[in-house]
């Protein structure tokens, strides 16, 4: 797979499903943006105003995809 857009993950500490991303991710070869919401602020505030009030949250392109959801991360990385 290649993806043409950049892909940013919000993650925070101790979020087995933002893990579950980022091996998914890195097991599919995918370069990403890792933005953990517990270790900066301002990420957190990004977050916030995205309208999305958890993580992980996986943004590649327009696409918003909330959570550890394999089919949706497969589409939108196709």
């Amino acid at each position: 797979m290649s993806v043409n857009n950049k892909v940013v993950v919000y993650t925070s500490a101790h979020c087995p499903y933002c893990t579950q991303v980022k091996n998914y991710l890195t097991e599919k070869g995918i370069e990403f943006e890792e933005r953990n919401i517990s270790k900066d602020e301002k990420y957190a505030e990004e977050l916030w105003n995205t309208g999305v009030r958890s993580v992980p949250l996986t943004i590649i392109g327009d696409e918003k995809i909330l959570g550890f959801n394999q089919a949706q991360l497969n589409y939108a990385l196709a």
